[in-house]
C-alpha cells in the first residue's frame, strides 16, 4: 500500500473512532465534545483530501471523488453551524442557537453516515464472494450501491429516532 493509501486508511480509522465517540458521548456541547469533534473534523478533512488524490480505480475523477466532495460539504456546513450556534449563544440569541444546533446535528450525523457508507462499501467489495473479477465493473457498482443504500437506510432511522433526545439534552426543541 502506498503512503497515500496508508494515510487514507489511518484518517478513515481516526474518523470512524472519533465520530463514534462524539455521537455516543453525553452530554453534548461540552469542552470534550468540541475537542473530539475537532479531531473528527480534521481527520475527515484529511480523509477526503486523500480520497481526492486517489485515481487508481478509475484513472481519473470518478464517482468516489464526487462522494468525497459531498462529504466535505456536509463537514464544512456542519462545523459552520456549530460555530454559528456558539456565536448565537454568546450573543444570547437562544432561539437562533437552537436552530443552528439542530442543523449541526443533522449535517454532522449525515457526515458520519456517509463515512460508514464508504467504509461498508469498501469492505463489501473486498469480501471474496462479492469481489468482482476484472471486467465485472457492474458487479462492483451493484455491491457499492447496495452497501451504501443499506447504511443510509439504517443511518436515517437512527438519526430520526435520536434527534429529539439528543437535542433536548442540550436544551433545544426540534
Amino acid at each position: 500500500m502506498s503512503l497515500l493509501g496508508q494515510l487514507h486508511l489511518a484518517t478513515a480509522i481516526a474518523s470512524l473512532v472519533s465520530g463514534a465517540v462524539v455521537l455516543l458521548m453525553s452530554p453534548k456541547g461540552t469542552r470534550r465534545h468540541r475537542q473530539i469533534g475537532w479531531v473528527y473534523a480534521v481527520s475527515m478533512l484529511l480523509l477526503n483530501g486523500t480520497a481526492l488524490m486517489i485515481y487508481r480505480l478509475f484513472g481519473g475523477f470518478g464517482p468516489f471523488h464526487v462522494a468525497a466532495l459531498v462529504s466535505l460539504a456536509t463537514l464544512v456546513v456542519g462545523v459552520g453551524c456549530a460555530l454559528q450556534a456558539k456565536s448565537n449563544r454568546l450573543g444570547r440569541d437562544l432561539s437562533a442557537r437552537g436552530r443552528w444546533v439542530e442543523r449541526h446535528y443533522y449535517f454532522m450525523t449525515w457526515s458520519y453516515v456517509g463515512l460508514w457508507a464508504a467504509a461498508v462499501s469498501e469492505i463489501a467489495t473486498r469480501v471474496p464472494a462479492f469481489r468482482p473479477r476484472p471486467g465485472q465493473g457492474m458487479v462492483f457498482g451493484i455491491v457499492v450501491a447496495v452497501a451504501t443504500i443499506l447504511v443510509v437506510v439504517v443511518g436515517a432511522r437512527l438519526i430520526r429516532t435520536r434527534v429529539r433526545g439528543t437535542l433536548a439534552a442540550v436544551g433545544v426543541r426540534p
